[in-house]
């Protein structure tokens, strides 16, 4: 389990903003960029979470946040992978069914690659949604520090 410190910064009914600093292991983090621009405002040492509120923290309460590392493994490997996997599903298939149709099997190959990356961008979106409506992949506000 992933756990960080932060600052309460909003609260909503069952939800709360944490402000935390971004430690060491962001500095080795693919993502580093994308949570820059999900964090907005601030500074560049800092990151906003939006947290599931099951201590009932309030507004400036110092909070510990955790997240189950066996979901961050499962989202990453459908950010990072699937898409991958689409793209070479879509060549192999492209280049096997290029001879049906009589077309030259790159150019038929890389195309249907490109259409199967498109498709897997547009399953990720979705299945980014389904899976951020569900508790165990989003962060939870464990303890109430101060």
């Amino acid at each position: 389990m992933a756990t960080e410190e932060g600052i309460v910064t909003k609260v909503y009914s069952s939800t709360a903003w944490v402000k935390c600093s971004k430690s060491a292991a962001c500095e080795s983090c693919s993502a580093k960029g994308f949570c820059d621009s999900v964090g907005g405002g601030g500074s560049d040492d800092d990151v906003e979470v939006e947290a599931i509120n099951a201590a009932g923290a309030k507004v400036d309460d110092r909070v510990t946040i955790s997240f189950e590392t066996s979901s961050l493994l499962k989202v990453s490997f459908l950010v990072y992978m699937v898409p991958v996997l689409f793209l070479i599903l879509g060549v192999v298939i492209g280049d096997k069914i290029a001879p049906i149709f009589n077309y030259d099997q790159s150019i038929f190959s890389m195309l249907v690659g490109f259409l199967f990356l498109l498709a897997a961008f547009f399953f990720v979106k979705a299945k980014g949604k389904e899976l951020s409506k569900k508790d165990e992949y989003q962060p939870k506000i464990i303890r109430i520090l101060k």
